[in-house]
């Protein structure tokens, strides 16, 4: 091969090299330019048969609130007909607010909603959220874990596990809140716990049917962590109504919604 030739060979490579970054960079370009198009934050509180709190239509309030605060178009709704892809593309986060239960009825919504995580989209999870989906693993992977049982509601002294996250840098050490303590089965090894409760502070235990020395010492109750694609907060206080006026669980709750939105990043 001659000169010539070789340098308009190597031309040809450059130009189709060129090409490729140019595509790549406008998909990359696509793909972020779709989530910022999301400006909606979708709060969903169906509850299937078994307990249903009385503290969802406080939950509701409060985070309608702070959704209208972070400058997203809130909805609410109970029906599991909502998840479908075209209507879930709009929002950048979802607020499961005292789920419970069978949160779906067919496996084209399970499918809506593990589409939704896959494409970046964000999910808050409060309190019973985690006893969401009892029988589909992958919720519980997206939520961090599945709730199994709690002793009596207490005094609970929740240790700050994480002192310099944006979530939890201005509390204290350690807090004391009434509430109850969840314990969790399936924990996804990626959640980065941001509160947790000490097992050996726990009363009236003895009722629960579970093999507590299998549970670790500090029993985690919040945290965040990016799964399949999409970004997690979940909080397992917030069983009374009041929580929901609590500045602490607010700032909580706040904070959660605007990282699982992508308004704000971990520093």
């Amino acid at each position: 091969m001659n000169l010539g030739v070789a340098m308009e060979k190597q031309k040809k490579i450059g130009s189709y090299l060129s090409a490729v970054a140019l595509v790549a960079a406008s998909l990359l370009s696509s793909a972020a330019n779709a989530q910022n198009d999301r400006h909606g934050m979708l709060i969903y509180t169906r509850n299937g048969k078994g307990y249903v709190h009385d503290n969802i239509a406080a939950s509701v309030a409060a985070v309608t609130k702070l959704g209208t605060e972070a400058g997203l178009e809130v909805d609410v709704t109970a029906d599991p007909e909502y998840f479908e892809p075209a209507r879930l593309s709009r929002y950048a986060v979802l607020v499961f607010a005292n789920t419970n239960n069978e949160a779906f009825l067919t496996d084209q919504q399970r499918d809506a909603f593990k589409g939704y995580i896959e494409h970046g989209g964000g999910f808050v999870g409060l309190h019973s959220a985690s006893g969401s989906e009892r029988t589909w693993p992958y919720f519980a992977s997206v939520l961090g874990g599945r709730f199994v049982e709690h002793p009596p509601q207490q005094i609970l002294t929740v240790d700050v596990l994480d002192h310099v996250s944006p979530f939890t840098k201005d509390l204290p050490a350690h807090l004391q809140h009434k509430d109850e303590c969840y314990f969790f089965t399936l924990m996804n090894p990626d959640v980065h716990p941001l509160l947790g409760v000490r097992k050996s502070t726990l009363v009236n235990t003895e009722k629960m049917k579970l093999d507590l020395n299998s549970y670790p010492e500090m029993l985690p109750v919040a945290w965040y962590h990016t799964f399949d694609g999409g970004r997690e907060f979940y909080l397992a206080l917030g069983h009374n109504k009041e929580d929901y006026e609590d500045p602490i669980i607010l700032n909580l709750i706040r904070r959660g919604i605007k990282w699982a939105s992508g308004a704000e990043e971990m520093r």
